[in-house]
């Protein structure tokens, strides 16, 4: 005779197999979401070597709202990465403590190109993508307003 529990275990056990599989599948590719910049002053062709956007405040909204549709994923809601990708509100932690103003500002344009060359390429190890390209997907403003929002949440310690 068996267990009645048993039944219940395996049917669990059958589920919970089912479900993890579903989740994988259903985030395994994902399609970016379009990110609507009308209002944001346009930049061009031309690719820009830092944030033109930071301190625009309707960059910031376009910003979070493309982060949260297309970040978030992977990096986490509000930029705190629940460990799949980098914590990006550490992405210029360096550049935060430095004291002289001329080298503070040499590195956060640093990392805006930085930020830049990985949203525009991805992140391909050994033929892995860790993160897909997102040029072609999204405009040069899309890409800058989401640096804005990630300046916004930036640990400052």
């Amino acid at each position: 005779m068996q267990h009645p529990y048993r039944k219940l275990a395996l049917a669990l056990t059958v589920s919970a197999a089912a479900l993890t599989s579903f989740y994988a599948a259903a985030h395994g590719n994902v399609t970016p979401q379009a990110v609507d910049t009308t209002g944001l002053p346009v930049l061009g062709d031309k690719w820009r070597e830092d944030n033109p956007y930071k301190t625009n405040k309707l960059a910031l909204k376009i910003g979070t709202s493309a982060y949260n549709q297309n970040c978030a994923r992977c990096h986490g809601i509000e930029a705190i990465s629940g460990g799949i990708a980098p914590d990006l509100r550490q992405l210029d932690k360096d550049c935060v403590g430095l004291k002289a103003e001329a080298k503070k500002a040499a590195c956060f344009k640093e990392m805006d190109g930085y930020y830049l060359t990985s949203v525009r390429h991805g992140k391909v190890r050994n033929g892995a993508v860790y993160m897909p390209p997102f040029e072609g997907v999204f405009n040069q403003e899309a890409m800058w307003a989401i640096k804005t929002y990630l300046e916004s949440r930036r640990e400052t310690q």
